[in-house]
């Protein structure tokens, strides 16, 4: 899976969680909690979403220090098996 797979399927999470935010820019420099409308229940939410899509478990002592987009794509691709 590429990096931009990964980006996308995670704006779909965001949007789906996030009606609201549809048609909003989201790119790797995204401040979460700043620059969105996501709260930290929301983001809990959504990064339990995105453990169950990619199959992947975060260690809820690292969330906090996921702040944008890019971090938890990073996150994310850190997790997946090789290839």
């Amino acid at each position: 899976m590429t990096r931009q797979e990964i980006i996308d399927q995670t704006r779909e999470i965001i949007f789906d969680c996030f009606p609201d935010m549809q048609g909003m820019e989201l790119n790797e420099d995204t401040v979460i909690n700043t620059d969105t409308a996501i709260d930290s229940m929301g983001f809990v939410l959504v990064i339990c979403k995105l453990e169950a899509l990619f199959n992947v478990k975060i260690p809820e002592r690292q969330w906090q220090k996921l702040l944008t987009l890019g971090d938890v794509v990073d996150a994310i691709e850190k997790r997946l098996p090789k290839t």
